[in-house]
């Protein structure tokens, strides 16, 4: 069946500088990006941002994935070229140190919307090298969970649609769904749900592709689907998943695009069996990106209310809670406290509540701002060897007693000296259910207990430990 989206008509392989397709009658563009401009400028700063160096500040090493290369924002690794497209080029120094670049757009908020489509399509040549001579390469073109900015440890939960990968000069496309936890949970993290295929026509190397994806919420179940030059070659629909981690990927405020090259990781060297790049590899072959635009298509359309609509009610309870004697959680106490959490007895209770010290919070009416829960807990094992703490907060909406979403965080191994330590969410999740909305006269609730030790530890109170909920 031709997908409705393919009236749109894509150009594929041939020349550089195609402009971007007129919509469709039915479909609206909503953001775009032709990469014209001088030979050697950067990419509008306007739309997008140039990522540096190895990671994200306060993030996983080497982005996650462990690919080798630093990333710069030198007109030598990503440049516009002067004929209307983008150009990322990997490059070796005389030392062997790679250097490559990758960018994503400002604008976080591309989601489909209600009861519609959303459309994200790039035309790409991937980096013309193939053989030997490709080990390593990893171009692609895909979008980020928004509430990935600013956290960099709640993937995969937020969700990644890899639009377009590649590795190692294969003629080959894959695209991809990451959701849920890691390791393992509903997309088979780390791989994630991926199909491929070959490039129609011209090898993906050799000529110019034009690369889809759609989110699709105007049928049941709600469908991504993921094209090469119109043609469908990957599906995955909510059931596959199901709705809790379908909610998390897609109950936030939208998503980034990100166009980058990478040298090395956990993809290539998975598909060739050896560490990449290797001595073999040529430096110097680009991807070339000749526009990126995003389209939606229906949804959004209400018939006019005849009666006012209902007030929304003004923010009330604090979004910055405290954990506080008394079991609640809200603004500083003038001083700070402690707590005591019990010794885990030797047992492993990773995930699971063991007598925990419980705050609660509420009621708070506020709205969700598409961020994520932030933490910092002061916790001291004092000379007791191989404790750790671990926190679980929870989240019931309307105050009803239904916890719609439940976090639980990676436990933190705390040191034998004494003194506190900050446990913060940097440490990641481990598991988390069910999709953030706005509270009105909600409830928070914040448990820490010991998941591992023979010991008791100590929780700052009072004016220290404290946990930032993503509502505004």
């Amino acid at each position: 069946m031709l997908a409705a989206g393919a009236l749109l008509g894509a150009t594929t392989a041939g020349p550089a500088g195609a402009a971007v397709p007129p919509p469709a009658p039915g479909w609206s563009l909503q953001w775009s990006d032709d990469f014209t401009g001088p030979d050697r400028s950067l990419p509008n700063s306007a739309d997008w941002q140039i990522d540096t160096g190895h990671g994200y500040p306060g993030g996983p090493g080497n982005w996650g994935t462990g690919e080798i290369q630093e990333y710069t924002a030198s007109p030598d690794n990503v440049r516009l070229d002067g004929a209307g497209n983008l150009r990322i080029t990997p490059l070796r120094d005389a030392a062997g140190t790679w250097t490559s670049a990758r960018i994503e757009t400002k604008r976080g908020d591309f989601k489909a919307p209600a009861g519609g489509t959303l459309r994200i399509e790039g035309r790409v040549q991937m980096p013309n090298v193939t053989g030997e001579a490709a080990l390593g390469y990893w171009p692609a073109f895909w979008a980020l969970g928004s509430p990935y900015r600013g956290n960099y440890w709640n993937w995969p939960a937020i969700g990644e649609f890899d639009i377009m990968e590649n590795v190692n000069g294969l003629d080959s496309v894959w695209g991809v769904l990451h959701c849920g936890v890691n390791p393992g949970g509903p997309c088979n993290e780390t791989n994630g749900i991926g199909g491929s295929r070959a490039c129609p026509g011209s090898s993906c190397q050799s000529g110019f592709h034009t690369y889809r994806f759609e989110w699709d919420r105007s049928v049941s179940p709600n469908e991504l689907r993921w094209y090469v030059d119109d043609q469908l070659f990957h599906r995955v629909d909510e059931a596959r998943v199901g709705a809790a981690a379908w909610a998390d990927m897609t109950g936030h405020a939208g998503y980034f695009l990100l166009l980058n090259l990478a040298m090395g990781g956990a993809f290539p060297d998975g598909v060739s069996g050896v560490r990449t790049p290797t001595g073999a590899t040529v430096p110097g072959r680009p991807m070339l990106v000749d526009y990126v635009a995003v389209w939606t298509r229906g949804g959004g359309t209400t018939t006019p209310p005849t009666t006012p609509p209902p007030t929304t009610p003004p923010p009330s309870g604090s979004a910055q809670l405290y954990l506080r004697t008394g079991s609640g959680a809200g603004d500083a106490q003038a001083s700070a406290a402690t707590a005591t959490l019990p010794s885990a007895g030797g047992a492993n209770h990773d995930g699971t509540p063991y007598q925990p010290q419980v705050f609660t919070s509420g009621p708070i009416t506020r709205a969700y701002d598409g961020g994520a829960t932030r933490f910092d807990l002061f916790a001291d094992a004092g000379t007791t060897v191989a404790n750790g703490q671990q926190v679980r907060v929870s989240y019931d909406r309307t105050g009803d007693g239904t916890w719609e979403r439940v976090e639980t965080y990676q436990y933190f191994a705390t040191d034998p000296v004494p003194g506190y330590e900050h446990y913060t969410e940097a440490r990641g999740l481990r598991s988390a259910t069910g999709s953030h909305g706005d509270l009105v006269n909600g409830r928070v609730r914040v448990e820490v207990w010991s998941a591992i030790g023979n010991g008791p530890s100590t929780l700052g109170i009072g004016n220290q430990s404290v946990v930032r909920i993503p509502y505004a």
